[in-house]
């Protein structure tokens, strides 16, 4: 490390002393190198050796002999043992055949221990089969489904089966997310196991990201009707991550492989090497563990040394010891290799061992000496392949000085960006090799003008890829990427704040409100000192956005207020995004106020600029329309048509989002007219897409929804419970906002039932999760009261709560209330014996039914008129 290029170090340290205490012709080893090769040499103890540096002497051994010689390995022997684990594998695939059913078969143990072997093995064996792969990489942040991927460009989709899997196939146009992308890849999956068995192998796991354990475990608990087998390797630190992985499942399988047995051991030991020495074979049981890779790499360095053999303790120290025996050529396109990765291409080590002029000979010479084997390659018109485990890998590339790492890490990306722009996944793994190369500087240090630029440079790429990852939807992956990028790019670029910004939004979005308020005020400070108007404006509908979910105390007006001026400065500043961004919002919150007439012209109005933008800002807006169907003063039938319209277009469009909130609001509207059969047909359909897609808000709101139709129908114990579920699942979180209307449903439903205590308690907890103004949440539990009251006689107090319940519902245009505080209204005249205002409440509840076209209230109304 110095100018006069010295090795420096303790090791250097140590050796030198050694050196210097060994008499000529004597050979003295340090305590940890003795105990590495103390299976392969005889030494003895010998005076303790003084050294500078050590507060105690160093103990050093005298090297007496080293071992004899053993026979040349022979080719690949077939696998030994693992009966039963194979028998497990084929029972399963067997009831997946014959029941046709999804199976989840994970496969899990330490690297090296057979995991690979025994699925090979296995898919050799099986019957007119369709069997597809993927793998999860090493460096997985953010790349949640290159694995995903890979299966889906090995069952060539046509064109109609790609719709919610575009994002991650390269549309960077296409609007998605996780739960749309799982939903896709199931059918797809259960399209092709329609003609033939389907296998799907997925190596690796261990690595995988949130979205893509999910997305197997979402295939294997909802496939139906279709043999897939989903194959799974694992190293054991997954049940880390997912404690219960296959837990709970009925079609799930585990299965453990254990080091072999020490006669299976020796069975595999001769069924390498004829006639190997028996006390060499001791030697080799004692130090492999029953780990079979340890077992075949120990005897295949034995056959390339001519019999000798060192036999270390680790299995890495062993893959050490087997590629310093390697040419030192074929050693540096390995080490090249491993640059790449697990996988890697004869053009990358090309471009990164230009010096080189046979890297194709050097690479044919590690094929036949079993230290990689070819692989299928990414990139067209190139050859690729695989180390034969990682742990080869990961040996060869530690070795590799820091210096060189960053260097390589930095002239791959370069090579990377030239051939692979046909990768969905680019700028993840171009962000990922320039942010090693500038981390393998910052530990050199010190950080010069060219380390901070390929800093800058990789936190650019990977705030890309970030923006890719929210737009299909995966806003776990969004994170990791963006907290990456953030921590590299300088404080002085622009490209930082807004990383910052999105990354206190993402925050929101998935419920982190706390650690959301403390990334946007540090982003808000970042703003402020670079004078950034639109981000401070953004930043400030974000905050808004997530007050208006999670804090009771704060109110609807003022953040409608607050919208509105941000509003108008994103448009001063020409900030389109940001600008579509308040519109929503404001809409949005005209809504919540009452006023859905005013909320409809907004959203209208500003689809068209939402679509032309960013397709998934489109989505966004038709979501609201939708919900506008219910609330506002557009007529059923209206309302049915723009449902169709948007079902259509969603799923032409695949967004399963959208098709799913178009069949449950055209659902309810269906009910208001009376056909229940086909409302709950179609809430059924669009409530199982929804919990497919999962999330606590796009569960909670089919809940008001079917529990509103349930109402309708006059099966209140359904549609209480239905609610009880809605309210459970948003109980654990801290979106009140939602909740609110879950609750007061669920309130009105328990007073339909006769639970009049119960409807109170939900009532005032209404009171509690609801925003001073949210007005619908308020109003409802008023007019529960008022009933509660009234029939327990105490009229007074009930004409008290009907009027606060009037006062917060006449302003509006939200219909369905007024036909419910008309119908409360009647009853309470009723109780008081006063026809008339009975008579005259009903025909104002009749007025707003025909009004909305809610021909089942309509016409109940009309029976009890008719008794006037």
């Amino acid at each position: 490390g110095t100018e006069e290029r010295l090795a420096t170090g303790d090791a250097v340290n140590v050796a030198a002393r050694l050196e210097q205490a060994a008499e000529p012709g004597e050979i003295l080893l340090g305590e940890e190198t003795c105990r590495l090769v103390r299976d392969a040499a005889e030494c003895e103890p010998a005076e303790p050796v003084q050294a500078k540096g050590k507060a105690e002497p160093l103990r050093a051994y005298r090297l007496r002999s080293v071992s004899a010689e053993t026979p040349a390995r022979r080719h690949e022997a077939p696998m030994v043992g693992r009966e039963r684990q194979r028998a497990l594998l084929e029972g399963a695939f067997a009831a997946v055949a014959a029941e046709r059913s999804c199976h989840l078969f994970t496969i899990l143990g330490a690297a090296g221990v057979g995991k690979s072997r025994l699925v090979n093995e296995f898919i050799r064996s099986l019957p007119e089969t369709t069997v597809v792969r993927g793998r999860c990489l090493s460096y997985g942040e953010g790349i949640s489904y290159w694995p995903v991927t890979e299966v889906v460009k090995q069952l060539a989709p046509a064109d109609t089966e790609t719709a919610g899997l575009a994002p991650i196939l390269g549309d960077e146009s296409a609007a998605s997310s996780p739960q749309e992308i799982a939903w896709s890849f199931r059918k797809l999956l259960e399209s092709r196991a329609a003609e033939r068995p389907l296998v799907v192998v997925f190596d690796d796991v261990h690595w995988g990201e949130p979205a893509f354990l999910d997305l197997v475990e979402h295939v294997a608990d909802l496939s139906r009707g279709a043999p897939i087998l989903l194959l799974c390797m694992a190293r054991a630190e997954l049940l880390d991550q997912r404690p219960a992985w296959g837990g709970g499942k009925l079609n799930a399988t585990n299965v453990l492989l254990e080091p072999l047995p020490q006669d299976e051991a020796g069975e595999l030991i001769e069924a390498l090497a004829d006639g190997i020495a028996p006390a060499q074979r001791e030697r080799i049981l004692e130090a492999a563990g029953g780990n079979p890779l340890f077992v075949e790499e120990m005897v295949a360095m034995s056959a390339e040394e001519g019999g000798e053999i060192a036999v270390p303790p680790t299995i890495q120290a062993l893959l050490a010891a087997r590629l310093d025996q390697l040419d030192p050529a074929e050693r540096g396109v390995l080490e090249r290799g491993a640059v790449e990765g697990l996988v890697f291409h004869r053009g990358a080590v090309a471009a990164l061992a230009p010096e080189e002029p046979q890297v194709e000979g050097r690479l044919v010479t590690l094929v036949r000496k079993d230290l990689v084997r070819p692989e299928e390659p990414v990139f067209a018109d190139d050859d690729a392949y695989r180390f034969r485990h990682l742990l080869i890998r990961d040996t060869a590339y530690d070795a590799l000085p820091k210096a060189v790492r960053a260097e390589l890490h930095e002239r791959f990306a370069g090579w990377l960006q030239e051939h692979g722009a046909e990768l969905v996944e680019l700028d993840e793994i171009v962000g990922y090799h320039l942010e090693q190369a500038h981390r393998y500087r910052v530990e050199l240090g010190p950080l010069d003008e060219t380390a901070v630029a390929i800093g800058e440079e990789a936190g650019q790429h990977l705030a890309r890829s970030a923006d890719r990852a929210h737009h299909r939807g995966d806003a776990q992956a969004a994170l990791l990427l963006l907290a990456r990028a953030i921590d590299l790019l300088p404080e002085t670029n622009p490209e930082r704040r807004a990383a910052q910004a999105r990354y206190a939004q993402l925050l929101a979005d998935v419920g982190r409100y706390d650690e959301a308020e403390r990334a946007r005020a540090d982003a808000e400070a970042a703003a402020l000192e670079a004078r950034d108007e639109a981000l401070v404006a953004r930043l400030t509908l974000a905050a808004l956005e997530a007050e208006v979910q999670s804090k009771p105390a704060e109110t609807i007006s003022d953040a409608l207020a607050a919208a509105e001026a941000a509003h108008e400065e994103l448009e001063r500043l020409g900030d389109e995004y940001g600008a579509i961004w308040a519109l929503r919002l404001i809409g949005n919150f005209q809504g919540w106020l009452g006023n859905s007439r005013q909320s409809e012209q907004t959203l209208k109005s500003t689809l068209e600029r939402a679509n032309r933008l960013d397709a998934r800002l489109g989505d966004e807006i038709r979501i609201w329309l939708l919900w506008e169907a219910w609330s506002g003063p557009i007529s059923v039938d209206e309302g049915l048509q723009r449902c169709e319209e948007y079902l259509e277009g969603a799923r032409r469009s695949g967004s399963t989002i959208v098709e799913a909130t178009a069949l449950n609001i055209g659902a309810l509207l269906k009910a208001y007219r009376g056909d229940f059969e086909a409302a709950r047909t179609d809430i059924a359909t669009g409530r199982a897409q929804l919990f497919d897609l999962g999330g606590p808000i796009w569960s909670a709101g089919p809940a008001m929804i079917e529990g509103e139709i349930e109402l309708t129908s006059g099966d209140a114990r359904r549609a209480y419970d239905v609610l009880a579920e809605g309210h459970r699942l948003l109980g654990d979180t801290t979106m009140t906002g939602y909740l609110s209307t879950v609750v007061g449903l669920q309130a009105e439903a328990a007073l339909e039932l006769g639970r009049e205590d119960a409807a109170l308690e939900l009532s005032d907890e209404t009171e509690r999760l609801a925003q001073k103004d949210d007005f619908e949440p308020h109003a409802r539990v008023r007019l529960v009261r008022a009933l509660v009251e009234a029939r327990r006689g105490a009229l007074a107090k009930a004409e008290d709560l009907l009027r606060e319940a009037a006062a917060l519902i006449e302003p509006t245009d939200y219909l369905y209330l007024h036909v419910r505080l008309n119908l409360v209204r009647a009853e309470l005249a009723g109780l008081a014996r006063n026809p008339e205002a009975e008579q005259e409440a009903l025909e104002k509840a009749l007025a707003a039914a025909e009004e909305k076209g809610c021909l089942v209230a309509a016409g109940q109304i009309r029976e009890r008129l008719a008794q006037f």
